[in-house]
């Protein structure tokens, strides 16, 4: 029978040895590492935690400065939305108040023009009244007083006429274009017994000569102002008496001063 020595193998013993060894290397490595990685976590979030309070801090201080900020903005241009509010508004007061003085200057002004015109009127009214042996016109009356008066009056004259009830008419036609009142009714008897014997439709003037009218307003408002445009004059005269009725003027003359007389 074969005996075997009790001597160990030496490479029997060796691996065991190296073995260990290794194991304990890996656990060494295994727990620094984990240390490292702790270490690690623990910073990060050590820094994760100083970065969130700096950032919260950051933020809300960065909030403030904002508002603050926008406060100001907000109050700059609250201001300059007023600045120019006032500018507009002082600027419309400006234009209404130039715009009333200009309307107040023009009525001035026309009622300087009419009075100039009336006070030329009275003065050749006075003329022409009194070389015709008439009373002048009193062209200070008020409009109101001036066709009150005078319409009664030529409402007198016609009265059982054609041309009765325009007396009035015919007053607002003598003050509108500043022809004595008495002139154009005198004329309508001279030419056609006011109004009774007249060529076409309310014509009693001879005037065009033959020109019909649809009214007699309307055919008093183009006598009476053809008078005063078409170079007869607003008053009786015998100039314009020839250029009115050349043939027989002398007679024309006569004539229309009595019915002016009348009225």
């Amino acid at each position: 029978m074969k005996r075997y020595s009790r001597t160990k193998n030496p490479r029997r013993g060796f691996f065991p040895l190296a073995a260990v060894f290794a194991c304990a290397t890996i656990a060494l490595v295994v727990g620094v590492g984990m240390n490292v990685v702790s270490a690690g976590a623990n910073d990060t979030t050590a820094s994760t935690l100083g970065l969130d309070e700096t950032s919260s801090l950051g933020s809300g201080f960065q909030d403030s400065i904002e508002d603050n900020f926008a406060a100001d903005e907000g109050s700059v241009l609250a201001k300059s939305a007023s600045r120019n509010i006032d500018k507009a508004v002082n600027e419309m007061l400006e234009r209404e108040e130039a715009e009333r003085r200009a309307a107040e200057e023009a009525r001035l002004a026309a009622e300087a023009a009419k009075k100039a015109e009336l006070d030329a009127l009275q003065a050749r009214s006075a003329g022409d009244a009194a070389s015709a042996g008439l009373d002048p016109v009193d062209w200070t009356l008020s409009h109101d007083e001036f066709v009150d008066y005078w319409g009664e009056r030529i409402e007198v004259f016609l009265a059982g006429f054609p041309l009765a009830g325009q007396g009035r008419t015919f007053a607002e036609a003598a003050w509108n274009y500043g022809v004595d009142p008495r002139l154009s009714p005198a004329i309508s008897n001279t030419e056609s017994t006011r109004g009774l014997h007249c060529s076409v439709s309310c014509n009693a003037w001879g005037w065009g000569p033959h020109i019909p009218f649809s009214s007699w307003e309307e055919a008093i408002d183009t006598h009476v102002r053809g008078l005063k445009n078409c170079g007869y004059g607003p008053m009786i005269t015998y100039a314009g008496a020839q250029r009115y009725c050349p043939p027989t003027a002398d007679d024309w003359y006569r004539k229309t001063v009595y019915a002016m007389g009348q009225i």
